[in-house]
């Protein structure tokens, strides 16, 4: 049985990169080719497309899945950990586990890497995010014996999707260029703990990384201004007054010696750490204008925080402290990025992608276009005991995870409800366009990150807009277009929470 890189389905075959590292040298993002197939315990099978389950995919993958041969068996039948669904926090633990030698075996229903964090063609997107086939009746799927068969459900993460396009046939002509983010664009600060996780596991060896050009603010005169994220940019910065160019940096100093300071004389109070950011801030008498910059631009808070009503979520000092020391411990960690943010050539899709080829190299199996359709459950215990796949084999292990677009009924029969059925709470939501633009906002730059704070749009925004605009030079699209993707949070608390995984 054939056993090839988990990337092996990339048309054209992309470059890998990685940012290296060493404990003698800072780390550097570098450029390399992508390095030989891995010869790793990999699986690609196929599934015919009337019992595909992961969401819609085009016409002609389709007609390709329709022609491949029927699955082999998987062997061995019994593992360690079995996880459907390769988004990023699915792939993470595949690694890990894997690494720490764990038999496990990793399940797409998708013909492709990422789920929900995948990046797709716009025929790919438009298909994933369409209408769910219903669920398989898991009358089928009985184990017999001491087993039980409990339904497995799909469900889509996406309340409200509209598509539409004025130049159909220009996007047509250049579909395959794109790879645009599911649940992004999310750019990453170059000190970010996510970053330290890609380095410690081995996974920056399939996945590469440029800069972010620039970090702009829209302030109250209708100008998009830098951000000023260090000394160099406070002074080079034009639209800052030397007054406030002064009391920012007086500012700055005092949050470094926050940290690095040794006597209790260079640290701020306890009772201030535990303050509001927004009443830390007023206290040390900053400008309004820089306040605002400081709060949603380099604190990135989400809420108006000035607004105790409508804010939800209130930045204490001490957290609002450490969102800085996070963006000024980025800028300059890395020697090719100009600023503090970097994004993933090809899309956030590679995140998922790397931490995959990771986990093969440790022994992972992994199967695409493979459905899971029920959980065996002990009959006595209800405890879970193994899956049933489409292909009608049974796979058995000791612990499962789900993505969650999968939900479990809360009881099965007769079986008591356990704790692993209860559904995951939607907390919150976020509202996300991605528009394809022939032109830059910015002439002068194609990558960067807006942040327009509340109020600045229209007089009820209660919270911060974000937007990133990510050019053809990352190749997410063509050359000469550029992807621009707004989103807001929407009345909830965060995003991250509807993205959790379950773990069984």
């Amino acid at each position: 049985m054939s056993r090839p890189d988990p990337a092996a389905h990339e048309p054209g075959g992309r470059r890998s990169a990685e940012i290296q590292s060493s404990l003698a040298a800072p780390v550097r993002l570098v450029h390399r080719h992508r390095p030989s197939p891995l010869r790793a315990r990999s699986l690609s099978l196929s599934f015919p497309p009337s019992l595909h389950l992961g969401g819609s995919v085009s016409r002609a993958a389709a007609a390709a899945m329709a022609d491949l041969p029927p699955y082999p068996p998987i062997e061995p039948s019994s593992f360690d950990l079995v996880i459907v669904g390769t988004g990023l926090p699915e792939s993470m633990l595949a690694a890990a586990a894997s690494a720490a030698g764990k038999s496990v075996l990793h399940l797409d229903p998708n013909p492709f890497y990422g789920s929900h964090f995948a990046s797709l063609s716009p025929d790919d997107l438009a298909g994933f995010l369409g209408p769910r086939p219903p669920s398989p009746d898991p009358a089928a799927a009985s184990g017999g014996g001491d087993l039980a068969a409990a339904r497995i459900d799909v469900r889509s993460l996406y309340s409200d999707v509209e598509i539409s396009s004025f130049a159909p046939e220009k996007l047509e002509q250049h579909s395959r260029k794109f790879n645009l983010d599911l649940a992004g664009p999310r750019v990453l600060f170059c000190a970010d703990k996510a970053i330290d996780a890609i380095l410690r596991s081995g996974a920056n060896q399939y996945v590469e990384f440029k800069s972010i050009d620039a970090s702009l603010f829209y302030d109250k005169g209708g100008n998009l201004v830098n951000v000023p994220d260090s000394r160099a940019a406070i002074f080079k910065d034009k639209s800052l007054s030397l007054v406030e160019k002064n009391v920012l940096m007086r500012f700055f100093k005092l949050v470094q010696q926050h940290f690095s300071g040794d006597g209790e004389s260079d640290r701020i109070a306890e009772e201030d750490l535990a303050s509001p950011f927004v009443e830390f801030l007023a206290k040390m008498r900053l400008p309004e204008k820089i306040k605002l910059v400081i709060l949603y631009a380099i604190a990135m808070a989400d809420y108006d925080q000035e607004d105790k009503e409508a804010c939800k979520v209130v930045i204490s000092t001490k957290e609002g402290i450490e969102r800085l020391a996070l963006y000024h411990s980025s800028v300059g960690r890395f020697a090719n990025a100009v600023g503090a943010l970097i994004y993933p050539i090809y899309g956030q899709g590679e995140l998922a992608q790397a931490f995959c080829r990771r986990a093969a190299v440790k022994g992972c199996i992994y199967v695409l276009r493979m459905p899971v359709i029920a959980l065996h459950m002990d009959k006595e215990s209800g405890q879970y005991r193994g899956v049933r796949l489409g292909s009608g084999q049974d796979i058995f292990s000791h612990k499962l995870v789900l993505d969650p677009s999968f939900t479990v009924p809360s009881s099965i029969g007769s079986l008591p409800q356990m704790s692993l059925m209860e559904n995951v709470q939607v907390k919150a939501k976020v509202a996300r366009g991605i528009c394809i633009l022939t032109s830059s906002l910015r002439p002068d730059v194609s990558n960067f990150l807006i942040v327009y704070p509340p109020k600045s749009l229209y007089p009820e925004q209660v919270t911060s807009v974000r937007v990133v605009q990510i050019g053809g030079n990352l190749a997410v699209c063509p050359s000469g277009m550029n992807a621009l993707t707004p989103d807001l949070d929407r009345d909830f608390t965060s995003f991250d929470v509807c993205m959790a995984t379950r773990i069984y």
